[in-house]
């Protein structure tokens, strides 16, 4: 079954993020995703509050740059919401915006060595094993989590770029996307990416595809889904952004689920009115429409 949340954009004042998760955990919304965007709230310390405001909505972050965090950082914040919230937190790394990155003067020559280096050291911490590399960008001398993750602890990468895809079936438990992917993306993407996956070794273990819609409802809906497809320059792309009711939002969920994505998340215009009202849109008219066409 297809699943669905929504995402919580940083355009939302962090004072904001409290009224909105608690509206996600009572309604029963699976996945409720933040970003960690330069300059607007940070990832982690979002998703901490988030995961402790609530009791059963699963918390994604997508994505933490890799080029602003030292890989034994990210493990330690990772394993740290492992262990606090079981079973609760999904986490996932990328390149980061390459404009952003060098404005902190964190901008590296090869994004696609750091990201590679990155997630097979993470994911070796996160599994309770001691790691020494010296890589180009990542270099750890025999050390080891004291609170590895008890259970299971997935690591998502973002990606876009053929590369990128492969490398995210390779070393990666599972790949999100960009919300400028359309179904035919995404069936190119699922196929780069088992193409990383075949040539990782990785097996049947399974990976999960992550892909954000845009999407807005009420009376705007349309002109404020259009103005920023326009402003992300992917204005003329077929199959972006749906505008409608729920019976509309369900069937663009539909075609992506049926392009290869495993769970879809909703993804709000940045001007989204009222951010309670949209991630209640979700979980309550929505998601029993995807669950209906299951």
């Amino acid at each position: 079954m297809t699943g669905l949340g929504a995402v919580l954009r940083p355009q939302l004042a962090p004072e904001r993020l409290r009224a909105v998760a608690r509206v996600a955990d009572e309604t029963g919304l699976e996945e409720l995703w933040l970003w960690e965007d330069c300059f607007r709230e940070g990832g982690i310390s979002s998703a901490a509050a988030v995961l402790a405001w609530t009791e059963r909505v699963r918390v994604g972050v997508g994505l933490l740059p890799v080029p602003l965090r030292n890989v034994a950082l990210t493990a330690m914040e990772a394993a740290t919401l492992h262990r606090m919230f079981p079973g609760r937190a999904l986490l996932g790394v990328g390149h980061g915006v390459q404009d952003w990155m060098g404005q902190v003067g964190a901008r590296v020559e090869s994004p696609l060595t750091l990201l590679r280096e990155h997630l097979l050291a993470l994911r070796a911490l996160l599994r309770g094993e001691r790691v020494t590399v010296e890589g180009r960008y990542v270099r750890l001398d025999d050390v080891g989590l004291d609170w590895p993750p008890e259970q299971g602890a997935e690591v998502f990468a973002g990606a876009t770029g053929p590369r990128s895809l492969r490398l995210a079936g390779e070393a990666a438990d599972g790949t999100v996307l960009t919300a400028n992917t359309p179904p035919d993306g995404v069936r190119r993407a699922r196929r780069l990416v088992d193409e990383g996956r075949e040539a990782g070794g990785r097996g049947d273990d399974g990976h999960r595809v992550v892909v954000y819609l845009l999407a807005a409802t009420g009376s705007d809906a349309r002109e404020r889904v259009r103005a920023e497809l326009v402003a992300e320059g992917v204005g003329d792309v077929p199959g972006l952004g749906v505008a409608g009711d729920a019976e509309a939002v369900a069937d663009a969920v539909r075609r992506l689920a049926e392009a290869g994505a495993d769970t879809v998340v909703l993804q709000p215009t940045g001007d989204e009115p009222d951010p309670e009202g949209f991630v209640r849109f979700a979980a309550e008219r929505v998601r029993p429409l995807v669950e209906a066409q299951a």
